[in-house]
């Protein structure tokens, strides 16, 4: 059932097939490219919107909602529509919704079509990965998945620089108006060259609602949970009543669909040992490349006092990079295998987010420039081996079930890592400016040094609450430091935890 039995693909490819899947790439960068560029510009909207600092967060969370709730849906979307209207509807609706967006003249209004434009751009991203392995050959598919995963990962490596230009030089409408011509190009274009299909609208009748609203009230909460316990804490009556309802919820999912003949989406494929392993270093991805992504533009901007462009332009390192990388990652994968090239990848990865955990309140561009060549040229290993390893062997039928789940992996493992580096940050600043407030009592010169202060100008600082007050400032920026390094020293270390599943994932065919 999960092994491939079916007719394989046509081995030779029509210039429109390659144009549709090019359109497909085009609707899932907008999507990426989204939640990056309007970060730049939360400041701009809520003094437009007269939004309460408290609920800015909203206009990000409510996107970001929608959208995992509607990645693991693409397999059930897909039968109903085909591919080819799955996306075309798909990239209509968030090229509407972004237009919506944009005329919004009210905070309720954002957030509705913010909503809109999350689900809709939700299904994009696995799509794009379900038609790699249903539109290629073997042959083919690793080339398929490096234009995709390079475009999946240069999103939001280039998004802090478009959204700080779009900020700086025009309204902040435009981060959501530039989603209009090329999505209309890509709706118009994918219709006409993606390969025709048939319908089944007969699906929706046998659509289970109650695994649906199981479901999706499971992500939401989640999702909602692990924003809020960073600062409130874990153990907090919200965060802990959202996990249960998370917990509580997705036992009730998962017991639904296992035991439906037809259904929402297919679990019954995490049996396949491959696909397992696949979506796991499809999470820890996602922590290590969403968490360096959220780390180094926190870094720079409180520590470094750099602005969005000038943190953008800092972060295209990673992204030059990826795309230097990537033909020769394409060359390997064909030829290596996947096993040994996704433990080169994450080992290589987790290097990278380890270089980054000695930095100083000094480290800028330069420090910062051979960490992210490192993380950058370890991207396409991270994702192509481990995509064929999951996704490569399995049967047409299994791929947009398959697809979705392997996807939401890399989304869960960014969210779930985010929230985890803010509550390493929240929790361990505050200790490290305890520690250096004791060291600069006892005489430490080296504590003093870190301030950056005269050792003779300390005197009795501590002593005194004018020159204690004076001092905090430095204490806090320097604890601040030392709590983004042990993040990244946590990051790196499950990336390279995750490599003891290796022996475990079976060898596949070389094409």
């Amino acid at each position: 059932m999960i092994l491939a039995a079916e007719k394989p693909v046509q081995e030779s490819v029509t210039a429109a097939v390659w144009i549709g899947f090019a359109m497909m790439c085009v609707g899932m960068f907008m999507a990426v490219l989204d939640v990056q560029v309007v970060v730049t510009s939360l400041a701009t909207i809520q003094r437009a919107l007269n939004i309460p600092q408290e609920q800015m967060s909203w206009i990000q969370t409510a996107y970001l909602i929608a959208e995992i709730i509607s990645i693991p849906l693409t397999g059930f979307f897909t039968r109903v529509l085909t591919m080819r209207w799955l996306f075309v509807v798909a990239v209509s609706a968030f090229t509407l919704a972004s237009i919506m967006c944009a005329l919004s003249g009210s905070f309720s209004t954002l957030i509705a079509f913010r909503i809109v434009q999350g689900f809709a751009g939700g299904t994009l991203i696995p799509a794009v990965f379900s038609a790699i392995f249903l539109l290629f050959p073997v042959r083919l598919q690793p080339l398929a998945t490096m234009i995709a995963g390079a475009l999946a990962v240069l999103a939001p490596t280039v998004g802090p620089v478009v959204g700080g230009w779009i900020t700086q030089t025009y309204s902040w409408h435009w981060l959501f108006l530039i989603n209009v011509v090329p999505g209309i190009i890509a709706a118009l274009v994918a219709a006409v060259s993606l390969p025709k299909g048939q319908a089944s609208f007969d699906q929706l009748r046998l659509l289970d609602v109650t695994s649906l609203v199981l479901g999706a009230v499971a992500l939401a909460a989640l999702e909602i949970a692990i924003k809020e316990a960073p600062e409130r804490g874990w153990t907090s009556p919200l965060a802990a009543g959202l996990l249960g309802l998370c917990l509580v919820t997705a036992l009730g999912f998962v017991f639904r669909v296992l035991r439906s003949p037809r259904p929402l989406v297919d679990l019954r494929t995490f049996r396949d040992r491959n696909f397992s392993i696949g979506c796991l270093f499809s999470f820890v991805l996602g922590m290590g490349l969403f968490g360096s992504i959220y780390l180094m533009p926190v870094f720079l901007a409180y520590v470094r006092a750099h602005n969005a462009l000038e943190i953008g332009m800092i972060m295209l390192v990673t992204g030059v990079a990826q795309l230097a990388v990537a033909p020769i990652a394409v060359f390997l994968v064909r030829r290596i295998d996947e096993r040994l090239l996704t433990a080169f990848g994450f080992l290589l990865f987790a290097i990278g987010l380890g270089l980054s955990s000695g930095q100083t309140k000094a480290t800028d561009f330069d420090e910062m420039f051979w960490p992210q060549v490192v993380r950058g040229s370890a991207i396409m290993f991270c994702i192509l081996p481990p995509t064929q390893l999951a996704l490569g062997h399995l049967a047409k039928t299994a791929i947009a079930d398959a697809s979705g789940l392997f996807n939401l992996m890399r989304n869960l493992g960014g969210a779930i890592g985010i929230a985890i580096i803010d509550t390493v940050i929240y929790t361990r600043a505050p200790e490290h400016a305890r520690t250096l407030v004791s060291r600069l009592a006892a005489g430490d010169l080296d504590a003093v040094k870190l301030l950056g202060i005269p050792p003779d100008a300390l005197g009795s600082a501590l002593l005194d609450p004018e020159k204690q007050a004076m001092l905090a400032p430095l204490v806090d920026k320097v604890a601040f430091v030392d709590a983004v390094n042990d993040a990244w020293a946590l990051v790196a270390l499950t990336t390279l935890a995750a490599l003891v599943v290796i022996p475990w994932a079976r060898s596949t065919p070389r094409p």
